[in-house]
């Protein structure tokens, strides 16, 4: 039962959130200080804001919902975050601070000559924030609304209300810092939930073995199977190009990037939120493996009828959590979701006022206030997606992987081109990258309208961004061997 402690300690939390956000806005004198916090920000607290961004209230509640009806085999997705780390770091975030740019997608028109390449990009980004941001921020508060006993409606705006108004006071800055916050909330309510259970089951040892020999630890299959997304060949190599395309393509990375004061500052942000990252899939998964024995072995509690895997997490916290705790767990939910909304209207303005408006320094004031402005518009289209969310039947789950594959692997693709290709011409992009988005459609189709894949099946989820990558770069090399043979 949610208490009056429990009250207190959420609505706490959300004040500290917005004070911190005031805190941040001292010096937003400009908007390359709203945007970038005067390419100074220290690379820990980066590091930090880059993991707490990437991890969102999914990650709270989906990782341990996953384990407790499968296994581990998931964190072989490290290893691809392995992959991408080096990448990224050798490929990406040189050329991206050495090229004078203060968007992601800046460097197209530098490269092909072409706003249109350009703008074409940043619209491909926005969709697919704009998308994932609405499920994310619709999935925690589907959770919040159940846990409180409010309406889901409310849950979302009221948690995008909070993270709207930091952003759009504080900038780049009070993103940073109250990311680094809201990691701190969301890592030490894991830890505290997982003491808890051990405890309550006779010790972490105990805990251990009990969700070993019930299969919960497995955590390595060498399988080659491209069709079984837990298999070493699609976690360790086909994430890698889901990773790289995030961490290397995505603006909320890049603008994180370019907040460090070097290349070698940021490279350092990078590698620091590959290993939190690592230590939250382990502590989160540990926590799935935790409820399972809690509950269906060790017997400490018992379930109701006929509830699902990914409503074991929630009502563990509404019912086994000591007063007050459960308030401190329920903030860690709305801190992974404020994050996650947080990054993406920053950099979504960031994206408006540099891509489709243009960068102009001379403006002052002005070009600040209008970044603010478009804070709030994409905030509010955020919630506007959120609550469109609510109202479909389908997979969510499913509808999110198609449209990460879709934009994110013909983006990545785009920027090997830029970076590897010389003399393309931007309608030879363009072409590609809709080849490579109608590929996609074919191995998974558009489940969003119930459209069948013709080659369904074959390839799991891992390999979406792979395949849109590969067929835009394949198809803008045979257009540049055609155009040069012509």
């Amino acid at each position: 039962m949610f208490t009056v402690l429990d009250w207190v300690v959420l609505v706490a939390y959300l004040l500290f959130s917005l004070l911190i956000g005031l805190w941040a806005s001292r010096g937003n004198k400009n908007l390359k200080e709203y945007m970038f916090g005067g390419g100074a920000m220290p690379w820990i607290a980066v590091g930090i804001s880059l993991i707490a961004t990437s991890v969102s209230a999914t990650t709270f509640l989906g990782a341990p919902a996953d384990v407790y009806g499968d296994n581990m085999t998931f964190l072989m997705f490290q290893i691809g975050a392995l992959l991408s780390i080096v990448v990224v770091g050798f490929v990406f975030i040189p050329r991206f601070r050495t090229s004078g740019i203060n968007s992601a997608y800046e460097l197209f028109e530098v490269r092909f000559g072409s706003k249109a390449v350009r703008r074409l990009a940043a619209v491909f980004y926005c969709m697919h924030l704009l998308l994932r941001t609405g499920i994310l921020l619709y999935a925690p508060s589907l959770v919040l609304a159940q846990i409180l006993h409010i309406d889901l409606k409310l849950a979302i705006v009221v948690s995008a209300a909070v993270a709207i108004f930091y952003t759009w006071f504080g900038g780049i800055k009070a993103v940073i810092w109250t990311d680094v916050m809201q990691f701190c909330v969301f890592f030490g309510g894991g830890v505290l939930v997982l003491v808890l259970i051990a405890n309550a089951v006779g010790g972490f040892g105990e805990m251990a073995a009990l969700a070993s020999e019930a299969g919960k630890t497995k955590w390595w299959d060498a399988s080659f199977d491209i069709s079984n997304a837990r298999t070493l060949v699609s976690a360790g190599f086909a994430y890698a190009i889901l990773e790289i395309a995030i961490r290397g393509c995505d603006q909320q990375f890049v603008q994180r990037y370019l907040s460090c004061k070097d290349v070698k500052a940021a490279n350092r942000s990078s590698v620091l939120s590959m290993v939190l990252g690592c230590f939250v899939s382990i502590l989160f998964y540990w926590v799935g493996a935790a409820l399972f024995v809690y509950y269906k072995i060790s017997h400490v509690a018992a379930l109701p009828e006929g509830l699902g895997q990914n409503d074991v997490f929630p009502y563990f916290i509404v019912n086994g959590l000591p007063v007050g705790v459960t308030g401190l767990i329920v903030a860690a939910i709305c801190a992974a979701a404020m994050s996650s909304l947080s990054g993406a209207i920053n950099s979504l303005s960031n994206t408006s006022e540099h891509d489709f408006l243009g960068w102009d320094e001379s403006k002052g004031m002005g070009g600040l206030k209008r970044a603010k402005i478009w804070t709030v518009v994409w905030g509010v289209l955020g919630v506007f997606f959120a609550l469109f969310a609510s109202t479909q039947q389908g997979s969510l789950l499913k509808n999110a992987i198609f449209f990460t594959g879709l934009f994110t692997g013909p983006l990545l693709g785009m920027f090997l081109l830029a970076f590897f290709v010389k003399n393309l011409r931007s309608w030879q992009v363009v072409a590609a990258v809709l080849c490579g988005m109608a590929s996609l459609v074919l191995v998974q189709g558009i489940p969003a309208f119930g459209v069948p894949a013709v080659l369904g099946g074959i390839f799991s989820w891992p390999w979406m961004s792979f395949i849109s990558m590969t067929t835009t770069i394949l198809v803008a090399l045979i257009l540049k061997l055609v155009q040069r043979k012509k």
